[in-house]
C-alpha cells in the first residue's frame, strides 16, 4: 500500500517495506548510483531515496527524471548516514510517470519571487512556501469545523446566488442569464429583469449572514463557512474579489457572550495550528515573518483587552505620534489606527465595541443612547481587524427605521422583518475572513498568496 512521506519521517522503521509517490525535488547521480528527493505534499520535508544500478530499467529511468517529474519508488527504509534526515529509501523499483523538461521547467532549485510564483499558479503550490501555506489553511479549515462541532453548532450551507445586498455596499457582482450584448428592455427603456433567469436582479454574495440568522432562529446556534464575493476595484496586498468567510449566529447571545465566544475561536485555532502544523509554521518563522509564532503565543496566552470606539477614540488623540488618516468621533477606524492599539498600545489583540451608528450596517443592534450600535472588530497586531461582529437588532420598529434611514427598502428584507415578528431573540454573530486569518497567522504579505487560485481585477487565471 502506498504510504505518505510525512507519516514515514514521523513514524516509519528501518526493514519496512513501503511504496511512495510523489514528484523529484532533486536529482545527484553518482557512479553506480543516485539519489533523488521525492516529495508528496503532505510533508515540508522530502524523502531521500537512494536508487542502485541493479534497479531494473536503471539508465533508462534516470534519464527521464529530472525536478518536477512524477515517480512511484518502492523498497525498504534503512537508517540514514546524512545529517538532518533519520531514515531513506533503498529503491527495488521505479516508475516514472511524468517527465518535466529541465529546460522549461519554470520550478528551480532557488528563490522565485511570489509575483513570478503568480503567474504560474497551476504549478506554484508545490514550492515550499505555498505547500505550508496551503497545508497551514487546511489546518485552519479543520479547526474550524472542529471548534463549532464541539460546541453543538450546525454548519448551514449559505446561498452564493442572492437578490439581497447584507452590507448595503453595493459592490456586488450581478448573475444574470441575458445576452449581455442584447438585453431586454421595458416601456421605460430599462433592463426587464422579470425576463431575466430568477425575475428580479440577482448578485454573488457578499454574506451568508442574513440567512444565517434565519437558521439560528431554528436551531439556536449555526454557522456557514464558503465563498463570498466582492466587485471592489482594489488591487491592494488585502483585497481579493472572492474570499471565503466564517460567519456563525448565536441565538439568545449578547453583545458580551459574541465577544467571549470570538475570543476563544482564535485562541482554539491558532494552537491547532502550532499542534498540527509546527514544521510549517517553524518555516515562516525562519523564512517569512520572525514574530510568527510570537504572534501565535501572544494570540493564545493573552486575555483580549476590551474598549469601547469612544476610548478608543481618546487614546488614539493622545497618541505620540500623526497619522496619516484623520483621527474624529464618527469616523471609521483605519488600518494604521487598529494597527497602533492592538500592535503598539496593548500589544495584544484589542476588541474595539460600540461603534457610532452611522458607520455601521443597519442589522447591528442600536444603543441606547442611539449614538452607537452594539457592534465589536477584533484587532489584531501587525493585520489590524481580523474578525468583525454584532449584537443583532432583534426589535422590529428598531430595524425597519433603521433600514430605511440607510437608504434601502424594506420591502426587499420582508423575510428578515418576519423573524423579528415571529419569536425574536436577543442573537449576535461575527464574521472572520478566512484568507485575513492565513494570512495573519503565516505572515504573509500578500493575501494572493493564501489562497490557491486569486481572484482580483483583471486577474481570472487558472
Amino acid at each position: 500500500m502506498t504510504r505518505r512521506i510525512a507519516e514515514l519521517l514521523r513514524a516509519g522503521q528501518p526493514d519496512e517495506t513501503v511504496t511512495i509517490q510523489g514528484w523529484v525535488r532533486t536529482k545527484r547521480e553518482q557512479k553506480g548510483f543516485s539519489f533523488i528527493e521525492v516529495n508528496d505534499g503532505s510533508s515540508m520535508a522530502g524523502l531521500q531515496v537512494v536508487i542502485n544500478q541493479d534497479v531494473p530499467d536503471y539508465e533508462a529511468s534516470l534519464k527521464r527524471i529530472s525536478t518536477g517529474a512524477s515517480v512511484e519508488v518502492s523498497g525498504v527504509l534503512v537508517p540514514s548516514p546524512g545529517k538532518g534526515q533519520r531514515i531513506e529509501l533503498k529503491a527495488s523499483t521505479l516508475t516514472v510517470y511524468g517527465e518535466a523538461d529541465p529546460e522549461t521547467y519554470p520550478l528551480q532549485k532557488k528563490r522565485h519571487s511570489f509575483e513570478f510564483l503568480r503567474e504560474i499558479g497551476h504549478l506554484r503550490s508545490r514550492t515550499n512556501t505555498l505547500g505550508a501555506v496551503f497545508r497551514v489553511r487546511n489546518a485552519c479549515a479543520a479547526a474550524i469545523h472542529q471548534f463549532f462541532q464541539e460546541r453543538g453548532f450546525l454548519w448551514v450551507h449559505t446561498p452564493i446566488i442572492t437578490a439581497s445586498d447584507c452590507e448595503g455596499a453595493g459592490e456586488m457582482f450581478a448573475v444574470t442569464s441575458f445576452n449581455l450584448k442584447q438585453p431586454p428592455l421595458n416601456d421605460q427603456k430599462d433592463i426587464d429583469y422579470t425576463q431575466d433567469f430568477f425575475g428580479k436582479p440577482a448578485y454573488l454574495t457578499v454574506s451568508g449572514q442574513l440567512e444565517a440568522e434565519i437558521m439560528a432562529m431554528a436551531y439556536s446556534n449555526v454557522y456557514t463557512f464558503g465563498p463570498t464575493f466582492r466587485a471592489e476595484n482594489s488591487n491592494t496586498s488585502r483585497h481579493l474579489a472572492e474570499f471565503w468567510m466564517v460567519e456563525p449566529e448565536i441565538a439568545f447571545c449578547d453583545l458580551d457572550g459574541d465577544m467571549d465566544l470570538a475570543e476563544a475561536f482564535l485562541k482554539y485555532i491558532f494552537s491547532y495550528v502550532l499542534e498540527h502544523c509546527p514544521e510549517d509554521m517553524e518555516f515562516f518563522n525562519q523564512r517569512i515573518d520572525d514574530s510568527v509564532l510570537a504572534t501565535a503565543e501572544n494570540i493564545i496566552n493573552n486575555q483580549f483587552e476590551r474598549i469601547t470606539y469612544t476610548t478608543a477614540i481618546e487614546l488614539l488623540e493622545k497618541a505620540d505620534r500623526k497619522f496619516e488618516y484623520p483621527v474624529e468621533w464618527g469616523l471609521d477606524l483605519q488600518s494604521e489606527h487598529e494597527r497602533y492599539l492592538a500592535e503598539e498600545l496593548f500589544k495584544k489583540p484589542t476588541i474595539v465595541t460600540d461603534y457610532p451608528t452611522q458607520i455601521k450596517a443597519f442589522y447591528m443592534r442600536l444603543s441606547d443612547d442611539e449614538k452607537t450600535v452594539r457592534a465589536m472588530d477584533i484587532l489584531a497586531p501587525k493585520i489590524g481587524e481580523i474578525i468583525g461582529g454584532s449584537q443583532r437588532e432583534e426589535r422590529l420598529d428598531v430595524l425597519e427605521r433603521r433600514i430605511v434611514q440607510q437608504g434601502l427598502d424594506p420591502a426587499t428584507y420582508w423575510w428578515y422583518l418576519d423573524l423579528r415578528r415571529y419569536g425574536t431573540v436577543p442573537h449576535a454573530g461575527f464574521g472572520l475572513g478566512f484568507e485575513r486569518l492565513v494570512q495573519f497567522m503565516t505572515g504573509m504579505a500578500n493575501i494572493r498568496d493564501v489562497i490557491p487560485f486569486p481572484r482580483t481585477p483583471q486577474n481570472v487565471e487558472f
